[in-house]
């Protein structure tokens, strides 16, 4: 089985990423035109709540087992490493089936909760339905996660990445054919389509851990399956306490994440609600921001989910040798990969709000304009993702616990207060609980930034330097796709016709960001001369 480098470790994640994110940006669009807005707000509010509780049982444990398995191989002792992968595999069963049992059993409380007293929407019965029918995942996905936690602590990152196209090529097809089948066909209610729907997660996560477990069967005895191991000197009491030590961390930000959008979306409903708006427009405005056009961001997304699998057992190995020139490195380098994928294309984005909204949810200003802005948080959300990363990989635990509480009781204490004054100011009040999300978020970040920059002597100079040469490519990027805009129509109703006006303004627009990025050096900057070469000679069939 090969194990990745740094850079190869991170574009081998994100790729893979990026791929499984493209597709559940693709999804919605058929899925949304056929279950429709009332359809669609039922199945957020199951997902949501399942992404907290599947925190709850799983967060930290796959990134922990990552952790503990680069280092105990890092320092030889093989028997350590995998009597901690068993321990780890015990305790994420038993949490799994204790969270799936608050989850099935209290989903009901759960939906007043979200609903709470609005009217005319979806019910508090529907939201306790297609809650129950999401728990099931809960008993398959997290354990697959230990055991993807394992092998990327070997640095091996193409079995998990194969694993998670897998789960979703599975998820969408259930989904897709079960509400097509439940709405068009079969004529069931709303809600028995989207348990349908939802009761996908459950099917895609033993198709994919079915496939991880015969790869590793296949490679058993490479991952030291089959080897008989010297007893060490390290307990199982060690073991498990260092598993939670690990663990606690990254479950506080996981989960701190989810309930984070959870928050957003309860605050949203229920301010619009005393402002007296419709329970659609409620529906919709809470939904589209919690859910819809994170799906959009999701892209933007995928690259800090896809460095940060590689970045922790790199920063790790590091770490655990004392090589702090290392760390420092590797950090500016993966904040710099952030800065020069996420900033033009959360722009570029921001700019074609339109056309993307209809191509995926149907014209509707409203959803184009949350777009606009919510997108922002995407790369406010990649530079946390990193830097929160490398706290939890050099232990620094406490500083992880201020960063996020910080950043996220801000943003908690700011969603009712901005949304209220917006609305007072004559705006659209939703746009209020944007704008809270990414102070919470450059609050987080800020801290990281300081933190690292005091205690571990992190010095950020060069990526400064490389973030004004991405601002100038972003301006010139920016002024190319202005001018082709105000030349090229646009019509919102037609989704071909809006696919066209994307790619002919995303090529203009890619092309002056590429072109200026490469003249004032900022392309080498980043990706160094040497893998640049390596590029293209694999490029142009070289050896």
């Amino acid at each position: 089985m090969k194990k990745s480098s740094f850079l190869e470790g991170t574009m081998i994640a994100t790729l893979s990423i990026i791929l499984v994110k493209f597709l559940g940006m693709l999804y919605v669009i058929p899925f949304y035109a056929t279950v429709g807005v009332l359809g669609s707000a039922l199945y957020a509010y199951a997902y949501n709540i399942y992404i907290i509780f599947l925190d709850i049982s799983s967060a930290g444990l796959p990134t922990a087992i990552s952790k503990i398995i680069n280092e105990y191989n890092t320092l030889g002792k093989m028997d350590a490493k995998m009597r901690a992968y068993n321990i780890g595999k015990k305790i994420i069963t038993l949490v799994s089936v204790a969270v799936f049992i608050v989850l099935f059993v209290f989903a009901k409380p759960i939906a007043t909760l979200i609903i709470g007293d609005i009217t005319g929407g979806n019910t508090i019965e529907d939201v306790a339905f297609v809650i129950r029918c999401v728990s099931f995942a809960i008993l398959v996905v997290p354990y697959m996660s230990v055991t993807k936690g394992f092998l990327q602590g070997h640095k091996i990152i193409n079995v998990s990445s194969i694993s998670q196209i897998i789960e979703q090529v599975v998820r969408i097809s259930i989904i897709l054919i079960g509400s097509y089948l439940g709405v068009k066909v079969f004529h069931l209610s709303m809600r028995n389509t989207i348990g349908i729907a939802v009761f996908s997660a459950f099917v895609a996560g033993l198709c994919a851990i079915s496939y991880i477990f015969v790869v590793m069967r296949k490679h058993k005895e490479e991952l030291g399956f089959t080897k008989e191991y010297k007893k060490d000197n390290v307990t199982n009491k060690e073991i498990i306490k260092k598993i939670f030590a690990y663990a606690i961390p990254f479950i506080i930000i996981d989960i701190a994440v989810s309930i984070y959008n959870f928050i957003d979306m309860v605050l949203i409903m229920h301010t619009l609600n005393y402002l007296n708006l419709d329970a659609t427009t409620i529906e919709f405005s809470a939904t589209a921001i919690s859910t819809w056009s994170a799906k959009i961001g999701m892209i933007v997304n995928s690259v800090a989910m896809g460095m940060s699998v590689s970045l922790i057992p790199t920063i790790v190995s590091a770490y655990t040798l004392k090589k702090w020139n290392e760390v420092n490195d590797k950090l500016n380098q993966a904040l710099q990969l952030i800065l020069i994928s996420s900033v033009p294309m959360v722009v570029g984005i921001s700019l074609l709000s339109k056309p993307i909204w209809s191509i995926f949810y149907g014209h509707n200003i409203n959803g184009a304009i949350i777009l606009s802005w919510h997108i922002f948080t995407s790369l406010f959300f990649n530079i946390y993702v990193v830097t929160s990363s490398t706290l939890q990989s050099l232990n620094k635990f406490k500083a992880v616990y201020l960063s996020t509480l910080s950043g996220f009781l801000t943003n908690a204490l700011l969603d009712v207060p901005l949304m209220l004054i917006f609305n007072a100011l004559g705006l659209r009040p939703y746009l209020g609980a944007i704008l809270a999300t990414c102070i919470g978020y450059s609050l987080s970040v800020f801290i990281a930034l300081k933190i690292l920059k005091k205690n571990s002597h992190i010095s950020y100079k060069s990526t400064y330097k490389v973030l004004f040469k991405i601002l100038l490519s972003t301006i010139v990027m920016i002024g190319a796709v202005l001018i082709v805009k105000s030349i090229l129509p646009l019509n919102p109703n037609s989704k071909l016709m809006c696919i066209l006006y994307i790619c002919l303004v995303t090529v203009v627009g890619a092309f002056a960001y590429a072109f200026t990025g490469v003249k004032t050096g900022l392309i080498k900057d980043v990706f160094k001369e040497d893998y640049l070469n390596k590029i293209k000679k694999k490029l142009t069939f070289k050896k």
